[in-house]
């Protein structure tokens, strides 16, 4: 088959109804990056870019390295069917697979079944819900974690997946409790956490240790770092957080599918950032033997 007839019946595929997600473990052997497990970039990092020009915003992160890529709320979420469609096949043409999608607390309770719909057209494996309402007490986050146990019931029926990706606000205790603990005690074990190791570090929590006591449910990561000096404003690396044995962690207890590069600021133009964000990435996977 010629490279053009492959690339057309690609196209056909996505201009199907439905798109069944893609496993990321069946993805990562075919793609090998020269490590363990799938590396992508949260789009929100390029989001002034982006929102002017998507497809050469996803071509341009294709040529940085990139092989995967997660989208955010409201950015992907305003997409009609056929727009949705379209993009997915600028992915493509890219070079791009979407690992997973960023969203609020309605694409697990009203506003489900354009998540999936769209979500399988991306050919999504995550749902994940990393924007909530203000939290008052721990009665409010136990009524999140029920929202978010039937949102995850209809995805899994749908054959997506369902996890939650932290800010700092649940690493503070309230009512003497830890909110993202709360979480993670009244959802199903089926149901992930998308860990955001910059705002964990940032707020003092060890996310070595909160690895290694939830076995199981630390599906992805956001490899975000952070210093007290210059606070988010640093790259991959670069800040406090122990890299090394969270790898370590992630992959032989937290379960952890893919990771996610995230910047959320620093000194170098976005684009150059993650560029040099996966060359650190890389560097320290090689150091570690994985």
């Amino acid at each position: 088959m010629t490279r053009l007839a492959t690339k057309l019946s690609r196209r056909e595929l996505i201009r199907g109804i439905t798109v069944t997600p893609l496993a990321l473990g069946a993805l990562a052997r075919l793609e090998a990056q020269g490590a363990n497990l799938p590396i992508g970039v949260q789009l929100f990092t390029l989001r002034n870019d982006l929102e002017k020009d998507l497809p050469a915003v996803l071509k341009q992160v294709g040529a940085a390295g990139y092989k995967y890529i997660e989208f955010y709320v409201p950015f992907y979420f305003t997409w009609t069917l056929d727009q949705t469609k379209e993009i997915r096949m600028q992915m493509e043409d890219a070079d791009l697979r979407c690992t997973s999608t960023h969203n609020t607390m309605d694409a697990f309770t009203g506003e489900i079944g354009k998540a999936i719909e769209l979500n399988q057209t991306l050919g999504a494996r995550y749902v994940v819900s990393a924007r909530r309402p203000m939290i008052a007490n721990l009665d409010g986050w136990k009524s999140v974690a029920d929202a978010l146990n039937k949102g995850n019931e209809k995805l899994r029926d749908a054959g997506l997946r369902a996890a939650y990706h932290n800010t700092a606000v649940e690493w503070k205790p309230l009512e003497g409790k830890k909110p993202m603990e709360v979480l993670m005690d009244n959802t199903d074990r089926s149901f992930g956490h998308q860990l955001d190791v910059g705002t964990c570090v940032a707020a003092g929590t060890d996310p070595v240790a909160w690895i290694k006591a939830h076995p199981g449910r630390v599906r992805s990561l956001h490899l975000k770092d952070w210093s007290p000096e210059k606070e988010y404003g640093v790259l991959f690396g670069q800040g406090k957080a122990p890299w090394r044995e969270i790898f370590m962690a992630a992959e032989d207890k937290g379960g952890a599918e893919f990771y996610v590069i995230e910047q959320e600021m620093s000194v170098e133009p976005p684009l150059e950032a993650v560029r040099q964000d996966l060359a650190r990435y890389r560097t320290l996977r090689q150091e570690m033997g994985r």
